[in-house]
């Protein structure tokens, strides 16, 4: 019976692995995913097109498919980039959702019929120049995105698009710790920044980076807050500490708009 002992340590084991292993599943299913398209257009034939496939096929088919909220934004007038970026925003409940969409939305004869214009475009006469996606996890303080609650005239309403990059990965960690552990966010929330996601960048074209954003009535109201969060003791407080020294090595603003369709 001696061989008894060793094959109930075994099992014992193997239990606690599973237990948090499954507890570890069970936590990253709380966090929600996000895609973040970015189309690259050149002119206003192109804007329009792509507006009316996102608005009239898009959107519609990503509520089909158990998708209730999208954010659709351009950049500012003043911006370089106006008339010549259109970003998306897309809340997932799962990662899967990223390969499940596509399959999707190739049986969708709705959104086939309606997108046809941009799902058919020639060669020489492209909806777009170049489409850009990125792939992001919530923050486990933020699990969840929001949808802002905002006044005033939708037109003038800023939403604001922000990209940390670390110079390592262990830089990076440290500005994510920075954001949840020490309660970055929470001065956000307490000065009514309304945020609608902060997270970390799985896949996209500049790693390691996190990605948040911001919302506001408009751009007086975007500049009055970021001056009380340079001017906030805690801000300045966390700021200082030795651990979070240089974690950022280039921070990249997008101010941007709302379109009419925007969901969020």
């Amino acid at each position: 019976m001696n061989y008894i002992k060793p094959i109930l340590q075994v099992l014992s084991a193997t239990l606690i692995v599973l237990f948090f292993s499954n507890a570890t599943n069970d936590a990253a299913l709380k966090r929600e995913y996000y895609e973040i398209k970015i189309y690259t257009i050149n002119g206003p034939e192109q804007e329009a097109k792509v507006d009316q496939f996102l608005e009239k096929a898009y959107l519609p088919a990503l509520h089909r498919a158990g998708i209730a909220k999208v954010g659709v934004y351009k950049p500012v007038k003043t911006d370089t980039t106006f008339g010549k970026r259109i970003f998306v925003f897309i809340p997932l409940k799962k990662l899967d959702q990223l390969s499940t969409l596509v399959a999707a939305l190739d049986k969708d004869a709705a959104f086939q019929s309606a997108g046809s214009e941009y799902l058919n475009a020639p060669w020489d006469k492209p909806a777009y120049v170049r489409m850009e996606s990125i792939v992001i996890q919530a923050f486990k303080d933020m699990p969840f995105h929001q949808v802002p609650k905002l006044g005033g005239k939708t037109s003038d309403r800023v939403y604001e698009l922000r990209s940390y990059e670390g110079a390592t990965e262990k830089l990076y960690q440290k500005k994510v710790h920075m954001f949840n552990e020490g309660q970055e966010i929470s001065i956000f929330t307490r000065l009514g920044f309304n945020a609608v996601f902060y997270g970390e960048v799985l896949a996209g074209r500049r790693m390691p980076n996190l990605m948040y954003m911001t919302s506001f009535d408009n751009i007086d109201k975007r500049n009055e807050l970021w001056k009380a969060f340079g001017a906030d003791p805690f801000w300045k407080k966390i700021s200082a500490l030795p651990e979070y020294q240089h974690t950022v090595s280039k921070s990249t603003i997008y101010l941007l708009n709302p379109t009419a369709y925007s969901e969020i």
